[in-house]
């Protein structure tokens, strides 16, 4: 059962992996949830999220929360890690970037309920935090 549960799964099996220089370049890998008739968060933190103004090209930091209620998959963290590390050199604004990574979640793993926070450090005396949700649709 545990072979065919984590079937799919490729990145953690390689010592060395490299960190896609996109977004769209990026993978993220989905496990069975072992748990599918019980509702639970899943939390992830990433306190050292990086990205790049579109504009003047100056790096963006801040802290992206991403918690979600599972369905049927669930998210595979290195490569939600590696994902993440893709916006390093991507030109997005924050309202963007918090966005994606909600619709990449969604589609990568159709959750029954998703919700994103962006924590921006302040540049020009202005910090920024961008929240979106998402609810699976009632049948």
């Amino acid at each position: 059962m545990a072979k065919r549960q984590h079937r799919g799964l490729t990145l953690l099996k390689k010592s060395r992996t490299t960190v896609p220089g996109a977004p769209e370049k990026a993978k993220l890998e989905t496990f069975a949830n072992t748990h599918p008739d019980r509702d639970y968060v899943v939390r992830f933190d990433c306190p050292e999220f990086t990205s790049v103004c579109p504009i003047t090209g100056q790096p963006d930091f801040g802290r992206l929360t991403i918690e979600y209620v599972p369905n049927r998959r669930c998210i595979e963290s290195k490569s939600l890690k590696l994902y993440l590390f893709s916006f390093r050199n991507h030109g997005a604004f924050h309202e963007e970037v918090v966005n994606r990574v909600l619709d990449d979640i969604v589609r990568a793993c159709k959750p029954r309920r998703a919700r994103v926070l962006g924590a921006f450090n302040a540049r020009g005396g202005i910090a920024i935090n961008v929240e979106v949700e998402y609810s699976e649709p009632c049948a």
